[in-house]
Formats: C-alpha cells, structure tokens, sequence
C-alpha cells in the first residue's frame, strides 16, 4: 500500500478490554499535526527511512521508551511501539484520549531523533511544554 505519509498511527489490544470509541480519529489529527512539524523541521531529511510505523499498544502500563524493528527496506519505515495502560483509556474523553496519544506519540518520535541523529527540538520542545501544562493542572 502505498502512501506519502511521514508518520502512521496504528493501535493494538494488548487486552479485552474495549478501545476507546475516538482513537482511530485522534490518531488521524495527530498523524496529520506532527506530520506538518515533521516537514517544517526536515525530521526524516537524513534519516535512514521514508516514514515511522508506530503502534500504541493498549496495554498496562505506560512506557517512556519505544520498543523498535527492523528498519522495512521494502516499505520504507522504521517500525516502533509503545505501550499505554488501557485504564487510563478506556473512559478518556477525546480531549483527554488526544493528549495521552500525543505525548506517548512526541516521547517516540524524540527517542527516536535522538537514536537516529535527527532534529528533534521541536518534538522535544513540544513534549516539555505539555508536561509543565499538566503539572500546572495538578
């Protein structure tokens, strides 16, 4: 299947439990955001694949480093994933379920620039920012 997507999304029941009602349209608006930041930084300029495959595995816990693949020669994309506790999930409201997607989201692609050589001070930049902001909330 062919696409010119820099970053896709997918998800994965590591549970019974029931995905959450908004993930396949929070992943899209995420895709679609950082995909834009990816370009405006030259993210994937000298990376040594097209695009990131990442997997947010629905889980038990929270994972702050992304496990990784295989770079696919045949598809082009380095392959990842990254656990998140589906209690935090299930009964998130789509507020809530976009900023656990997008920080589990910035934490892999930040590992990732960092692992890679790639310019990921925008990511990181980013990631900073919602971390103060939900320390304010609490």
């Amino acid at each position: 299947m062919a696409h010119n997507r820099k970053l896709v999304l997918g998800g994965a029941s590591l549970t019974m439990a029931r995905s959450n009602r908004y993930d396949i349209e929070v992943g899209m608006e995420i895709m679609d955001e950082l995909e834009q930041v990816m370009h405006s930084t030259g993210y994937l300029e000298n990376a040594p694949f097209k695009w990131v495959g990442l997997i947010l595995r629905y889980g038990l816990k929270n994972e702050d480093e992304p496990h990784y693949q295989r770079i696919n020669k045949k598809h082009g994309d380095l392959p990842v994933a990254i656990e998140l506790d589906t209690h935090d999930l299930q009964h998130a409201s789509r507020d809530e379920l976009k900023e656990i997607f997008t920080i589990a989201t910035l934490k892999v692609l930040v590992h990732v620039a960092q692992k890679y050589g790639l310019p990921g001070d925008r990511f990181a930049e980013m990631l900073r920012e919602r971390h103060s902001a939900r320390a304010n909330h609490m």
